[in-house]
Parts: structure tokens; C-alpha cells; sequence
């Protein structure tokens, strides 16, 4: 059994599971009572998962090998939120996920998708201590797949709260998650 700790964090518009709470002001630099971490259950639970829906909240880019891909094929999509919950919960955690990686991402290379609807946004952001504008575009909407799915589940549900893909700290990568 395993589990990782998040703070909640997210607001309800980015489809969080409860409203953020302020915990620095950087205008008046008062730092606010920290926000009690939330355990998020990692181990899979025994019954089948045969579908899932993931909703790309915000514009969100997934790196596949060296390059980022076009649509979220479930094998690269649950590598990326592996590997951030893994590296989150060796950051601040008890250690990096104890699971084969190798042999779990086989696995989800085997699921299928079976719908993928999504467009292309464009956004960008300006630094304000470099004056440096930094790219922000990517995917929202909707994909769906098909296959042995339980085992993945937990991982991507903690992903609802970290975020996938490249630059979540400026809200990019926001997902959730829907088992029919």
C-alpha cells in the first residue's frame, strides 16, 4: 500500500476537488496558516476498470520521447503522470512510487483509445523580472479509452491534483478524470 500527499490546492474552475485556500499574499508578504496535505490512496483497487474519460482541463503538452505528441495516447498520458507523481512523492514524500515502471507502462501502452476530441489553444505568458514571454499554448478537451484500466486509475487520479505534462506550475496540465 502506498500513497502520496497533496496539498489542496486547486480551484474549483480548474475542476479541483475543493477551493483553494490562500496561503501567501505576496502583496502584503503575510503568509497564511498552510493547508492540511490530503493523502491520496495509490494502491488499485480490485474491481475492473474497463473505460475511462480524461478531460484535459487546461492547454496541456505531453513529451513522448523527445518530442511533444499531437494526442494523448494513453501509454505516453499515464507515463508523464507517473513519472510526476513518482518524482513529487520522492521530492516531499516517502520515496519514489515502489512499482515496476517498465512493466506498467507495457501495460498501458495495451489500452486503447477509443475517442479523442481536442483542439489546440494558444496562450503565453510574460516574465516580470525578465520581460521574457514563455509559450503557454496546448490540448483541451476530451479522450477516452478502452482496456484493462484498474491498475492506472489511482496514479491518474492523483494526476487531478498535480497536473501533467510540461509547465503545470503556470496551471498547465490540469485533468480529470471520469470512471463511467
Amino acid at each position: 500500500m502506498y500513497a502520496i500527499e497533496v496539498a489542496e490546492q486547486r480551484s474549483e474552475k480548474l475542476g479541483g476537488k475543493q477551493a483553494g485556500k490562500l496561503v501567501f499574499d505576496g502583496p502584503t508578504g503575510r503568509l497564511h496558516e498552510p493547508v492540511e496535505p490530503l493523502a491520496h490512496e495509490l494502491t488499485p483497487d480490485v474491481a475492473p476498470v474497463g473505460r475511462l474519460r480524461t478531460e484535459f482541463v487546461t492547454p496541456t503538452e505531453i513529451k513522448g520521447g523527445d518530442q511533444v505528441v499531437a494526442k494523448p495516447e494513453f501509454g505516453t498520458l499515464f507515463a508523464r503522470a507517473r513519472d510526476r507523481v513518482s518524482a513529487l512523492r520522492g521530492l516531499y514524500g516517502e520515496g519514489p512510487l515502489p512499482i515496476d515502471f517498465r512493466a506498467m507502462g507495457e501495460r498501458a501502452a495495451a489500452v486503447r483509445m477509443t475517442r479523442c476530441d481536442l483542439r489546440h489553444v494558444q496562450g503565453e505568458r510574460r516574465s516580470g523580472r525578465t520581460g521574457q514571454v514563455h509559450p503557454l499554448g496546448g490540448f483541451i478537451g476530451v479522450a477516452e479509452y478502452e482496456g484493462d484500466l484498474g491498475e492506472f486509475v489511482p496514479i491518474l487520479s492523483a494526476a487531478e491534483w498535480t497536473g501533467v505534462g510540461r509547465q503545470t506550475v503556470w496551471g498547465k496540465g490540469a485533468i480529470r478524470v471520469v470512471v463511467p
